[in-house]
C-alpha cells in the first residue's frame, strides 16, 4: 500500500510538472510567434504557416488570408513560416530548392522585403515576449499592489562578509553605494549582481548613521524552488515578523513602470550572471535547460497558480533575451545578418550564411547538452521513487 501511495504521489507530481510546464511554454511560444506573425502582416508579408509545436499536425485551420494555423504533436516550440521560406527555419529558397511564386505572392515574399521590414519582423518575437512580461507584472501590481519590507537585519550569519563588516541585528540599511534603498528586495537585487565587488552600505543603527563595507561572495543556498544554488550574498537575513511592512496601492501608469522595471531587472540580471560566468566570477552550473524550467514550473504551480503566471513572465523575458543573442539560427543572428547587409549594401553570400547557420546550430546544440548535463540531478530526483 505504501508503494501505491508513493506511486500516486509521484504520478500526481509528474502531472503537475508536465501541465504547468506546457501551459507556461505554450503561452510564451504563442506570444513570441504571434509577434513575428502580426508585424509580418503589418509589413505586407504573406504568412504561410503558424505552428504551435513541431512534428505531426494534430489539427489545424486556414484563416481568410491563407495562413494555415496548426497545433503539432511536439509542444516544445513553434514557428512562423513565410510564403517564400524553403523550410520552417525561415531559410530563403535557393536554386536547388526553388519556391514557385506568382507575381502577387512575390510582393508578399519575406526575403524580397527591405532590410528594415525584415528586421522589424524578426525582432518582433522577442519584443512581444518582453511586452507579455510587462503586462503580466503590471496587472499583478495593479491587483495586488506592492508590499515593501524594510531592509532591516534580522540575523547576521557568522563567518560571512556581513559579520566581518560589523553588521548587527536591528541595523536598517538605508543605502548602497550612495543609492537609497527602498526595501530588502532592492538590497537583494544589488547584492546578487555584485559578486566580488566591494559595496558601501549606509546603515541606521538606533538613530546613529554608520558606513559599513562588505563584498558579496558566492555561497550555496537552499532555495525552496530551485533547490541548492550558489548566489552572491553578504550573510544577512530579513524577517517579515521582525521588519516593518508597508503596503502600497499601484495605479495603472505606475504599474506599467514597475512592470518595465521588473522586466529590465530580470534581463539585466541574466546578462550580469552570464558576464560573471565568462569572467570566472561565477560558475556555469546554474545554466539549465528544459528540464529545469519544467521542474520550477511544477514547483511554483504547486504553491499557487498566481506564482505560475509570474513564472511565465520570467520565462517570457528569458526566451525573448536568449533569442536576441547574436547566434545564427536565433533571431539575434538574423538581425546581425541584416545589419551587415545594411552596411554592405548587399547580403552575405548563401555559402557564408549556410556556414554560419551550421555553426550557430552546433552552438545551440552544445548549450542544450550542457544544460541537460547540469539538470541531471533534477532528472535523478524525478525518477527516484521515494515518498
Amino acid at each position: 500500500m505504501e508503494f501505491l501511495s508513493t506511486l500516486g504521489t509521484n504520478l500526481s507530481s509528474g502531472l503537475t510538472i508536465a501541465v504547468s510546464f506546457l501551459v507556461a511554454l505554450t503561452v510564451v511560444v504563442f506570444v513570441h510567434e504571434f509577434g513575428h506573425f502580426q508585424v509580418a502582416r503589418w509589413c505586407g508579408v504573406a504568412v504561410k504557416t503558424f505552428s504551435i509545436g513541431f512534428g505531426k499536425e494534430l489539427f489545424g485551420w486556414n484563416d481568410k488570408k491563407g495562413t494555415h494555423w496548426r497545433i503539432a504533436a511536439i509542444p516544445l516550440g513553434g514557428f512562423v513560416q513565410f510564403i517564400d521560406d524553403a523550410n520552417a527555419a525561415s531559410a530563403g529558397a535557393n536554386d536547388k530548392e526553388p519556391v514557385e511564386l506568382t507575381k502577387e505572392q512575390r510582393e508578399g515574399a519575406f526575403h524580397s522585403q527591405p532590410v528594415w521590414k525584415r528586421a522589424a519582423v524578426v525582432s518582433a518575437g522577442p519584443i512581444f515576449n518582453f511586452i507579455l512580461a510587462i503586462v503580466i507584472f503590471a496587472i499583478t501590481f495593479m491587483i495586488l499592489g506592492r508590499t515593501i519590507m524594510e531592509a532591516k537585519v534580522a540575523d547576521v550569519q557568522p563567518g560571512t562578509p556581513a559579520a566581518a563588516a560589523g553588521f548587527q541585528k536591528g541595523d536598517v540599511i538605508t543605502s548602497i553605494n550612495g543609492t537609497k534603498i527602498e526595501g530588502f528586495s532592492v538590497l537583494q537585487k544589488i547584492v546578487s549582481s555584485r559578486v566580488g565587488q566591494e559595496l558601501t552600505f549606509g546603515v541606521d543603527r538606533n538613530g546613529s548613521q554608520l558606513v559599513l563595507k562588505a563584498t558579496p561572495e558566492l555561497r550555496e543556498l537552499d532555495d525552496a524552488i530551485a533547490g541548492k544554488i550558489k548566489r552572491p550574498v553578504i550573510g544577512i537575513k530579513a524577517s517579515r515578523e521582525f521588519s516593518k511592512l508597508t503596503h502600497k496601492t499601484v495605479g495603472p501608469l505606475q504599474a506599467v513602470g514597475l512592470g518595465v522595471s521588473r522586466t529590465w531587472d530580470i534581463a539585466s540580471g541574466t546578462l550580469s550572471y552570464l558576464a560573471d560566468v565568462v569572467t570566472g566570477r561565477q560558475s556555469a552550473e546554474q545554466i539549465g535547460g528544459i528540464v529545469r524550467i519544467a521542474d520550477v514550473a511544477g514547483k511554483v504551480a504547486a504553491i499557487d497558480w498566481r506564482q505560475l503566471i509570474m513564472f511565465t513572465a520570467f520565462i517570457s523575458v528569458s526566451i525573448g533575451l536568449i533569442n536576441l543573442f547574436p547566434i545564427p539560427v536565433l533571431d539575434g543572428g538574423h538581425l546581425v545578418f541584416y545589419a551587415i547587409e545594411f552596411l554592405r549594401g548587399r547580403p552575405l553570400s548563401e555559402q557564408v550564411q549556410e556556414y554560419c547557420f551550421r555553426v550557430g546550430f552546433a552552438l545551440i546544440l552544445m548549450l542544450m547538452v550542457f544544460g541537460f548535463y547540469n539538470d541531471r540531478g533534477i532528472l535523478a530526483r524525478w525518477f527516484t521513487w521515494t515518498s
